[in-house]
């Protein structure tokens, strides 16, 4: 039986990676940050809307959501973002990350289950487990529903 699935990997924080499945992810696009229109009264981590083929699109700070520094702060602040745009059930969602690495290919046998203790407390609710890959470092997956369908923007989907 084929157990690979193909991934999106990309970076959270200084030094950590994580994937999400291919499966949920309808496009990656380049946002230029002077084009969110942010949102009064929204969670620190959801940095507003954004015109995505004519729709609006919510886009979210992924690495303020899971418990890092957020990616709108500091001196190293890029004026553009990468947005990888999930879609569940016809809701959508962009989260901004810094850098999309590559598609990976990864064999879901080999995910290993995450035990609470080993990781944020804000990334947990969101993690459908982890890889270890060749050099030993930890990669994130990360649950695209869990996230879209996280009760952070509910009330406003």
């Amino acid at each position: 039986m084929e157990t690979k699935e193909k991934f999106l990997s990309f970076n959270l924080g200084v030094k950590d990676t994580a994937v999400i499945s291919l499966q949920h992810i309808t496009e990656v696009l380049q946002v230029p940050l002077p084009e969110i229109c942010s949102v009064p009264q929204m969670p620190s981590s959801v940095l507003g809307i954004y015109n995505w083929r004519g729709e609006m699109l919510w886009l979210v700070d992924l690495e303020a959501m899971l418990g890092y520094p957020p990616i709108s702060q500091g001196a190293n602040l890029i004026s553009i973002m990468m947005a990888i745009v999930l879609e569940n059930n016809g809701k959508y969602l962009g989260l901004l990350v810094k850098h999309i690495i590559d598609i990976e290919l990864l064999d879901i046998q080999q995910m290993k289950l995450p035990n609470i203790e080993l990781f944020y407390p804000k990334i947990s609710p969101f993690l459908q487990g982890y890889f270890i890959n060749d050099s030993e470092d930890m990669i994130f997956n990360l649950n695209a529903i869990t996230i879209i369908q996280s009760p952070l923007w509910k009330i406003h989907n």
